[in-house]
């Protein structure tokens, strides 16, 4: 699609991509710390025998909803994805986001390993264990969901959201991003997200992810908006899916099991104000937002989530056993703490490693297309057997031989 076909759509002009977004980077900081606060805080017993209420009386009442950052991560991706992913092919798709998980992810898996191995940690804990060198073999492909192995962090449950955002969002790849293509994808996606759960079919939970899927669906349409410009169809897809997320958090909210009560108007009120967020970066207001040190903080995000949870157990419980410190300074020395480690596994093995993977990757696609090219070339040059009878393609030897008659009917095409 051309600037002038955006242009006559949406009624507007086609904004072209400009700098890096900080503002997203920084709700991205602030989505990984609240999910980290919750974990640390409330998920689990500290001691191993008293609930949360008991170290952080006031404070557990609102960092039990910490757990909602994870909603305003899939809002930031759908954003980040569409936009990242504008005039880009399947094989650009696949390179960037293979190099952008992967290095990151499987030095985090052996990072959390190691330490949950050498500091184990017993009781209170949502999941408990040492995982074995199958477990973390299979775990390194981020498919150890499907394949019914055990999660070395619970909270890799979120990427094989992701994976799946993926594989729907390469299907439209394939097709070529459109603003018009977009639009009915996001359509298309959220009445079997919505109808979806009513059919009773695995398959359709799997691939549609109707629990998240109004937060991807929202983001993508806020990136047309930011790309596009304004359109009152689009506001109808972020309202729309806001008023279906409203029901999903409130389930969301329903299941989580603290120990005391947990309204759910605040749950509805966090992700209201995560669309409304969202949607104020989508209409250009954050745009002046520069502050690099929010570029460093949103690298730091992916291989700070991955790493918290277990690692922030591990270090909280022994240093609450030795020290007495508390909990909330064991908190914050736990999150500062992974912070520096995700700063150099950023520094050190993503940047590096991520760098050389895209390098291989393309060189690989590059290779496949070569190849295929060359393959298409020799089949067409090969000549005919001499006793074949030329003949055009879809039109039979009977046909072309009847006297009369044209080699095609208008009618029928």
């Amino acid at each position: 699609m051309t600037r002038d076909e955006a242009h006559t759509e949406t009624g507007g002009g086609s904004k072209p991509p400009g700098p890096r977004l900080a503002a997203l980077d920084g709700l991205r900081l602030i989505a990984a710390v609240t999910v980290a606060v919750y974990h640390l805080s409330v998920a689990w017993r500290i001691d191993g025998v008293n609930p949360p209420s008991h170290f952080l009386p006031s404070f557990s009442h609102l960092a039990i909803y910490g757990f909602l950052g994870v909603e305003l991560f899939f809002l930031i991706s759908g954003f980040v994805i569409c936009m990242s992913s504008w005039r880009r092919g399947l094989g650009d798709f696949f390179v960037s986001r293979v190099s952008r998980l992967y290095p990151a992810y499987w030095v985090c898996v052996l990072i959390t390993a190691v330490v949950i191995t050498l500091l184990p940690v017993s009781g209170g804990l949502p999941v408990e264990g040492t995982p074995d060198l199958r477990e973390i073999a299979v775990n390194m492909t981020m498919l150890q969901e499907p394949l019914g192995i055990p999660l070395v962090d619970t909270v890799y449950w979120t990427l094989f959201v992701e994976l799946r955002f993926y594989l729907l969002f390469a299907a439209l790849v394939t097709f070529g991003l459109t603003y018009r293509r977009t639009v009915i994808f996001c359509a298309a996606w959220m009445v079997v997200a919505v109808i979806g759960p009513t059919l009773d079919s695995r398959i359709i939970t799997i691939l549609a992810i109707p629990e998240y899927a109004p937060y991807f669906i929202a983001g993508i349409a806020a990136f047309l908006i930011y790309r596009f410009g304004r359109s009152p169809l689009l506001f109808a897809i972020i309202g729309f899916a806001w008023l279906v997320s409203v029901k999903r958090v409130e389930e969301r909210v329903a299941d989580v099991k603290p120990g005391f009560d947990v309204p759910t108007w605040p749950g509805v009120l966090i992700v209201t104000l995560s669309f409304a967020l969202i949607l104020i970066i989508a209409l250009g207001w954050t745009d002046r937002i520069r502050w690099r040190w929010l570029t460093t903080a949103g690298a730091l995000t992916y291989p700070f989530y991955l790493l918290h949870q277990r690692i922030g157990y591990s270090v909280v419980r022994h240093a609450h056993e030795h020290t007495g410190l508390p909990a909330w300074t064991l908190i914050l020395g736990a999150i500062l703490l992974v912070l520096g480690v995700a700063w150099l596994v950023q520094r050190y093995v993503e940047r590096p490693l991520g760098r050389w993977l895209r390098q291989k990757l393309r060189k690989a696609i590059a290779d496949v297309r070569q190849v295929s090219a060359a393959d298409a070339a020799s089949g067409a040059a090969t000549p005919p057997p001499a006793d074949a009878e030329p003949r055009s393609a879809g039109i039979s030897p009977q046909r072309r031989s009847t006297p009369g008659k044209p080699l095609y009917d208008d009618a029928s095409r």
